[in-house]
């Protein structure tokens, strides 16, 4: 072997391994935070089970109390808690919260998106429309409308929307359940931090508000990471386990 050659192979084998490293998947940001935004006819309540699971493993915790007025009072009432937020965070929403952390989630300090049987819309999309290519959830016809604002009947809050939880609890989150504006499901958002931020998604298998395959189609849509539950739409009441696990994995925390 020539000494040209010699030294072209030695060079080549000093370079692989820096070519290697740029294939490498990035890893997890570590996350000091993590903000919940609760959906539609809830209140942040809702994350009372998941909460006490993260703050044991070291998060710092805040949920939202999602104003449900309209898609940019939402936004705003998220900006504000992430704003207190002093480092990294992992944005995490339950149905129609998905909204509202597709919009916000491009925040800098955000490093990682938790969708839970959640919405999650692209950039000036047409929800509604998209929504239709998949068959209703029996939930929906539960709709009651006053005044401009939504609530779901109790017959559909227990039998639909909290399908998979305990009964007693179930009648708890009725009482609690907040007032819905009808506009903010036409709401388009401007932003689509999912084609940015690192995603993860809890499929509901039994969900009754969603149609599962649709979450399906929309965790596909973002490349993210996917779990399925044997769950109905409140899997974060029904098995906060298994949902607070998926955000600890998204913090880059141990599952506990």
């Amino acid at each position: 072997m020539s000494l040209w050659r010699s030294l072209f192979v030695a060079a080549s084998l000093l370079a692989a391994p820096l070519n290697l490293a740029h294939a490498q998947t990035p890893q997890t940001v570590k996350a000091k935070n993590v903000v919940l935004v609760h959906g539609a006819w809830a209140d942040g309540s809702s994350w009372s089970e998941v909460i006490p699971i993260l703050q044991a493993a070291g998060l710092h915790v805040t949920a939202v109390q999602n104003p449900l007025s309209s898609l940019s009072d939402s936004v705003e009432a998220t900006k504000r808690a992430l704003a207190e937020q002093d480092g990294p965070t992992v944005l995490v929403a339950h149905s129609w919260g998905g909204t509202v952390i597709s919009q916000v989630g491009t925040d800098p300090k955000v490093t990682g998106l938790v969708y839970v049987a959640a919405r999650a819309p692209d950039a000036n999309e047409d929800f509604v429309a998209l929504s239709k290519q998949f068959p209703a959830g029996p939930a929906r016809a539960g709709i009651v409308e006053r005044d401009g604002y939504t609530k779901l009947s109790e017959e559909a809050f227990l039998k639909y929307f909290a399908n998979g939880v305990k009964p007693e609890q179930a009648k708890e989150l009725y009482a609690v359940q907040w007032p819905t504006a009808a506009s903010i499901f036409a709401g388009r958002t401007t932003e689509a931090a999912w084609r940015s931020k690192p995603s993860w998604y809890a499929v509901s298998k039994n969900d009754y508000t969603i149609n599962p395959d649709f979450e399906r189609f929309l965790a596909k849509r973002m490349n993210a990471t996917t779990i399925e539950l044997d769950a109905g739409h409140l899997s974060l009441v029904s098995h906060p386990k298994e949902v607070a696990n998926l955000i600890l994995d998204a913090a880059g925390y141990p599952r506990s």
